[in-house]
Parts: structure tokens; sequence; C-alpha cells
């Protein structure tokens, strides 16, 4: 159960895709696969009239020159249609200390629009707008420089207007189904 301004409100159910789609692989296995890839874990954050906040950890550097980065968001999630809308995103990369951050995003209960953010801290980001996380290692925002098809997901290419780095050292991961802390290590010379 959600809260907005103190008072609960009910969501109905999330619709989960059919089972055994013809031509596609079956959804459990290739979870089990890429279970064994670790990958950093985000918050991507819209502003506007849209506004919505998704955990994602399908988010990678493309290029420095021009700078890109791209992120990938299921058709379906209300993510989808508020990055269109708004043209720009945030990406907010998270701490090691940010796990519950990032289940607030990933839980679909959480209010919509601009309350959902009103639990946590958030300042807005200088060129789109979209909330900047407090605490997080770093943050990145984005115009849309493309949207590809993908599937289910469509490939959102975005072409970085602002970053900044946070002050925490130690990154929130997540694999194997769980999160982990990877802590700073001395570099090899």
């Amino acid at each position: 159960m959600a809260y907005a301004g103190g008072n609960p409100v009910e969501r109905p159910p999330l619709k989960r895709l059919p089972k055994n789609r013809p031509g596609l692989s079956e959804q459990p296995a290739l979870r089990q696969v890429m279970a064994q890839f670790a990958t950093g874990v985000t918050v991507l954050t819209v502003g506007g009239e849209g506004a919505h906040g998704m955990t994602a950890n399908a988010f990678t550097s493309v290029s420095l020159d021009p700078p890109l980065v791209l992120c990938c968001v299921a058709k379906a999630a209300r993510m989808h249609a508020s990055i269109l809308a708004e043209g720009s995103f945030a990406v907010n990369i998270l701490a090691s200390d940010q796990q519950s951050l990032s289940k607030y995003f990933a839980d679909w209960r959480r209010p919509d629009g601009m309350a959902q953010f009103d639990a946590v801290g958030c300042t807005p980001g200088a060129k789109t707008g979209a909330p900047l996380l407090t605490g997080a290692l770093a943050w990145v925002e984005c115009e849309i420089a493309q949207a590809i098809d993908g599937g289910d997901h469509s490939i959102f290419l975005g072409r970085v207007v602002a970053t900044n780095r946070g002050t925490g050292e130690h990154a929130l991961v997540f694999y194997g189904g769980a999160y982990h802390q990877v802590e700073g290590q001395a570099r090899a010379a």
C-alpha cells in the first residue's frame, strides 16, 4: 500500500507478461543467466509533468566524444512514457548505503508524480529538472538523442548535458539476485 499525503492509496495488482510467448526466450532461463552479470544500481528520474523515478541496472556509458550513455526501459513501464514526454532524464548512480532507495523506486506502490520524491532527499537537475537523489555516488543528466526499439524495451540513447560526482566512495551492486557492496581497492600501478 502506498501513501499519498499520509493517506493509504490502493493500487491494482501489476499485470504480468504472458508465459510461453512464441519466438521469445524463456524469461526464467534468461534471468538466471543474466543474474551472473554484476551490475551497478541506478535510479532513473524524470522531472516535469510526468515526474517519475525507477530503479534500473540496464545503464552504461556509450561514448566520450560525443558524451553518450544508454538506459533500457520496458515499454510497459511508467518511466517509458515519462522519458518520451519530457525528452530528458537523469541517472542517479547509487552508493553502497542506498539499498533502501533502490527498493523504494522498484516498488510500484509508491506515490505517483513528484509526490514519490517527498520521501527522499533530492534537488532538481540544473539542465533537465529531473530529481537528483541526495547521497548518490554520481549524477548524469541527459537529453534524448535517440530511442531505439529493443523488443519489449526501448533503448534510450542519452546525450549527456551535465554530470556531477558525490562524496561517496563505495558502490551498490546487484549480482545473483541480491545486493552487494563494492569497496574501493587500491589500483595497480
